[in-house]
Formats: structure tokens, sequence, C-alpha cells
């Protein structure tokens, strides 16, 4: 057994590669596949100048990492199956032209289209202002913009590794610091790792308090789904112990909040808040498949580390951004103070850190949508899930 190990940025140390590559002609024998590759450019011209990606192809699964913007996914390939969406925000964009406070803190969208991004880390959800009370009754006022900072947060230290220990493991591990002065210092330490020939890939990420005191922690992983596994008549099929909508809008289509309609132009948004049931370890999974049942994408994660779910439904028009996004989370994207009302805020303690894991499989045959059907079930069991018709006080703010 043997590792090896590339860095490809450390800015501590002055490291940067503007591109690189190994494949297995060239590397390591993994016996899962001898068609894995690592390729590492920086894109030029335009709103991409200057962002990094990072593929890592293990065979069989291709996925782009964007270390530029907090090691979210942009898009990714398994045996010729597109993963993704298509964001009228064509390419990746690079941070420092992303206005977070414009159109009123709506100005994360300028840069929102990728497979995978996260929302944290101090906060997510909807723009606004978080009051805080301390301990001595004192009132302060923090303006919040939506989905926080990390996605748009470049990694200052990433670095590879390839172990051809059984079928042979490629990961990608990046080091993010979300800090700030008389604010929150927080750090994402993330780890993608694939094994050669799968069709799977599995994020690991530890978030760690560097501050000397307490910090809170919001972390929602957007994960983003357009053709061919969305598509009129789609379905979403999870266990579920609880779910309720996010607002009237959704309480509209509360019947249909498990399928999909055909790109609609001018639709509006429907969110549906859902708190999974699990098996005896905590363990659950989440799958979107396409309307004949032989295609799917799946999410698998913990309750302990991801106790929260969020479906966002947006087909729109092809132009305008169809998609959907299936949104594993420590808490729901509503506001902090909400959130907080409702104790759902990680408190970390100086020197904590909350580990999260979430593993996404592609099914492209009808036995392997089956399977993972029939492991849903098992894990629903006798269980009645509980549907609410109208938006429920606990998931969401209800307006007077």
């Amino acid at each position: 057994m043997a590792d090896t190990s590339i860095v490809l940025t450390d800015v501590a140390s002055g490291v940067w590669l503007d591109s690189w590559s190994l494949c297995g002609a060239d590397g390591p024998t993994l016996a899962g596949s001898g068609d894995w590759s690592i390729n590492k450019r920086t894109l030029r011209g335009g709103l991409s100048d200057g962002v990094d990606i990072v593929e890592v192809n293990n065979g069989a699964f291709s996925i782009q990492v964007l270390p530029t913007r907090g090691m979210g996914l942009w898009k990714a390939d398994y045996l010729g199956t597109q993963l993704g969406w298509n964001s009228p925000v064509s390419m990746p964009v690079n941070p420092a032209y992303v206005n977070q406070e414009s159109r009123d803190g709506l100005g994360w969208l300028s840069g929102f289209n990728e497979l995978l991004c996260r929302c944290g880390l101090a906060f997510n959800g909807p723009p606004g202002v978080d009051v805080r009370v301390d301990s001595d009754g004192n009132s302060s006022e923090t303006p919040t913009t939506l989905h926080g900072h990390i996605a748009n947060t470049p990694a200052h230290h990433v670095e590879v590794k390839i172990d051809d220990d059984g079928p042979g493991v490629i990961s990608v591990t990046g080091i993010v610091d979300e800090a700030s002065m008389f604010g929150s210092h927080l750090q994402l330490k993330s780890t993608l790792t694939t094994a050669a020939g799968s069709n799977r890939l599995t994020i690991t990420d530890e978030i760690t308090n560097l501050s000397a005191g307490a910090a809170e922690l919001e972390l929602l992983y957007h994960t983003n789904f357009g053709r061919p596994f969305l598509e009129a008549g789609a379905r979403f099929v999870a266990a579920v112990r609880e779910l309720a909508p996010r607002n009237q809008r959704a309480a509209d289509g509360i019947e249909d909040w498990q399928t999909f309609g055909p790109p609609k132009t001018g639709f509006e948004e429907q969110v549906y808040f859902l708190e999974p049931a699990t098996d005896e370890n905590g363990n659950t999974i989440a799958m979107l498949h396409n309307a004949a049942g032989d295609l799917g994408v799946s999410l698998s994660f913990n309750v302990a580390q991801l106790p929260c779910f969020s479906i966002w439904k947006n087909t729109q028009a092809e132009a305008d951004g169809f998609v959907t996004g299936l949104e594993p989370s420590t808490d729901f994207p509503n506001p902090r103070t909400f959130e907080r009302e409702q104790q759902r805020i990680v408190t970390l303690p100086a020197g904590g850190s909350h580990v999260a894991e979430l593993q996404i499989a592609v099914h492209n045959t009808a036995d392997s949508v089956a399977e993972t059907q029939r492991a849903i079930s098992a894990i629903q069991g006798d269980l009645a899930p509980i549907v609410h018709g109208k938006p429920h006080a606990r998931f969401s703010p209800i307006d007077d």
C-alpha cells in the first residue's frame, strides 16, 4: 500500500500550480480502474478569471471541484450522464466579482451555478437582520446576506492524494477560512473521496471554531440537479418523519410535493422542509429519479450530523434555470434569529469541531433505482410520515 500526495495550493508556503495532471498511465496502479486521472487548471478571462478547477476522474465518475469557490462542485459526469444544471450563470464566477450585498442581500445568486455549493458557515437562509440578546439583556443587530460566505471564499490549501489500497481511492482536500475581525473564525477542511471505477463520491467536512469563544454554525449542502434526472414526472423519494411547506406558495402544491412538472415560464419556487426518518444508526437516504425510474441520484447522510432537509422545487423555463435542490443541513434555511429560537443552530466551543459526511451516488439502471427505493422503504418501515398541509410554526416563521 502506498500514498501519493501532491500539494496544488498552499498560500502559507507560496505553492500554487497553475496547471497539473496525473493519470493511470503515469501514476499509481489502481485496481478499480486504470483510466483514472486528475487535472488541475485555472480559468482565464471574463468573470471566471482566476478560478481553479480540479477535475477528479475515477475511470467512470468525473467530478469538477472548485477550490476558488469554497470547495464546491461545479459539474460531474458518470459514464456519460451529466450531473448538475444549466444556470443562467453559465461559468464559475470568481468571488471577487460577486457582491453579496447587492440586490438587497441576494447578490450570492450572481455566482450560483454549482452541482453542490455550501451555504454557511456562520449563517445561511434569506437575507435580513439577525437580532441577538446577550445575558445582560443587551440587543444587537447583524445584517445577513443570502446563504452566507463560504461558497465565495477561496481555499488557501489544496492537496490531492492517490491511495492504491483496495480498488484505489482518489481524494482532494481543501482548507477554507471564514474569518473576520470582531466576527467568527471558522475553518472548513473538506475532503472529496471517490474509489476508482465507482458510481459514488463522498464529501467529508470538518468545521472548526478557531476563536477563543463559542461560535454558531449553520451548514447546508445546496445540491442541485437538472436534466436528465429532473423532468416532467420525475419523483423525489425519501424516508420522512415529518414535513411542512415553507410558506403558502409551497402549501398550494402540497399534494404534489414529491413530483415535478415540466419547465414553466414564471414558475415561483416552492420549498418543503422535512425531518428524515432513519435506520437504527441514524442513517438515511434521499433520491431523485426520472419519470421512467431508470435513472436516479441519491444522497446518503446521518442525521446526527445533518438533521434537517429541504426540497427546493424551481421548475422554471430552461433558459431561467430548470432545477431542483436536495439540501441536507444542520438547520433549515430560515432567518438565523428564528433558527436560534428553535434551537437548531450548532454551537461550537472554542476549538470545537463539527463533522458532516455526505455521499452522492448515481443509479443508471432501473434495477439500481429500485434497489435504492427498497432501501428507503426499509428505513421508513411502518412509520407513517406526518405531512402538514400548511406552514408549521416549528419549521418556518408564520406570518400573522
